[in-house]
């Protein structure tokens, strides 16, 4: 008897959890829906102010707002913190989307729409759903997690295709070789799906990029 009463816990557990992942949705969506034209960056949250990649993102972060798009970040420190300072003090919307983690993950004070979140999908389907393009620059595996899911969105055509741009070249050449060299060569991905990738270094040029494919 003592055994069925858990198992029957836990199903009323289960059956909560769904509400809750319900009302995360909602929240985010009413939340999101004032960012216009977002551009989201990816990168990793052990880089320190002071570091190259750290000062490229802040000044990424503020020239995407000085031409008319909001900057999201995963809202932690790092690079995130970079973009969402750059984007701040340039007078925009400065979103983070910061996740409860045991640790790193701690929410920067540069996001002046801070939204936090439980389950790391809800998290991934709002950066997908309010990005005009990703920009991806050197991280770890959250950072390569969001970089490849948006990759095969935009292969399946589970989602409209938006740049998507890598940023450190040095830092990803060897992943890059890679995929050409290892992936394309054996058919298991095509052209197109290598052409899908951007590889930009500087701010302004990414930017630019992104012009072409975005009205503000």
């Amino acid at each position: 008897m003592e055994k069925q009463y858990l198992i029957d816990e836990l199903s009323r557990e289960e059956s909560w959890r769904i509400f809750r992942i319900m009302a995360e949705f909602v929240d985010s969506i009413e939340d999101l829906s004032r960012v216009q034209n977002g551009v989201t960056v990816f990168g990793s949250a052990r880089v320190k102010p002071g570091d190259p990649y750290y000062q490229m993102a802040e000044k990424l972060g503020r020239l995407l707002v000085q031409n008319g798009f909001s900057v999201i970040t995963g809202g932690g420190p790092g690079i995130m913190e970079a973009a969402n300072k750059g984007a701040a003090e340039a007078g925009g919307r400065s979103v983070g989307m910061n996740i409860k983690l045991p640790f790193e993950q701690k929410p920067n004070p540069y996001a002046n729409l801070q939204i936090d979140y439980k389950y790391f999908f809800i998290r991934k389907v709002m950066f997908v759903k309010y990005a005009v393009a990703y920009i991806i620059m050197p991280g770890g595996y959250g950072t390569m997690d969001e970089f490849f899911e948006a990759l095969t969105l935009i292969q399946t055509k589970r989602v409209k295709s938006f740049p998507i741009i890598v940023m450190g070249r040095e830092y990803w050449r060897g992943l890059l070789d890679w995929l050409k060299n290892t992936m394309l060569r054996a058919n298991m991905i095509l052209p197109f799906d290598i052409e899908m990738i951007q590889i930009i270094d500087e701010p302004e040029e990414v930017v630019k990029h992104i012009q072409k494919y975005v009205i503000v």
